[in-house]
Parts: structure tokens; sequence; C-alpha cells
């Protein structure tokens, strides 16, 4: 069974920094894409950013610049560093992986695997 576990995400503010991590259990990580989405109350959620296997990332162009995605083989974890945070960026965000190439996969009905969700918060 694949397991998804999200490190609890924060409150900061307009600005300011904070760093997302999942680890994944039940399959073998190295050779899984990984991505991150998030969710507003009442809307599906969205892409935000993932990494391929071989290392190759997306991200989309509202966190482009801001956010960066990273994968620790050794660890089993793949990380999401969010920069220049805006109240914009409020939100569940969600860890996510699937089977077979992945990183330019951006629907999330794709993505097979989800962690619980952590809420981030933005403060003005």
């Amino acid at each position: 069974q694949v397991k998804l576990v999200e490190s609890a995400g924060g409150l900061v503010q307009t600005g300011g920094s904070l760093r997302l991590s999942c680890t994944v259990s039940g399959r073998p990580f190295d050779i899984i894409p990984m991505g991150w989405f998030r969710q507003w109350p009442g809307t599906e959620r969205i892409f935000v950013a993932s990494v391929d296997w071989n290392g190759l990332t997306n991200y989309d162009t509202s966190v482009k610049g801001r956010f960066a995605i990273s994968r620790d083989t050794t660890k089993s974890t793949v990380y999401l560093e969010m920069n220049n945070l805006k109240v914009e960026d409020t939100a569940v965000y969600y860890c996510a992986g699937r089977d077979g190439a992945g990183a330019l996969v951006t629907d999330p009905n794709r993505w097979a695997y989800w962690g619980q969700g952590t809420q981030v918060t933005v403060s003005s």
C-alpha cells in the first residue's frame, strides 16, 4: 500500500517562506514522479509543481520563480520550498505521486497517490 505523509503546513506573513515535505512508503520512490497540488474551498485541486524520477521539473506559472520542488531519494521524500509567499498562496497543499512519466502531467485525475493535505496560510 502506497502511503504519502506530509509535514505540517503553517502560518506565514506575506513575503515569508515555508518548506513542505512529503515522505513516501510502499512504492519504490526513485521511479515515481512526485508533485504538489493545492486546493481552495469549493474548487478542484490544481497543479503547483512536479518532479520526475530523472529530475525534470515543471511549475505552474503562478509559482514559477518563487517555489522550488526537489526530491531526496535516500529519504524517499519530496520537498516544496515556497518563497515570497502571497496571500493568494493560502490553500490546502497536497503531495501526489503517480506511475509512469509525470513531470508534465498537471491533471490531478491522472495522479494516483495522495497525501492527507496540509494547510498553508499566508497573512497580509
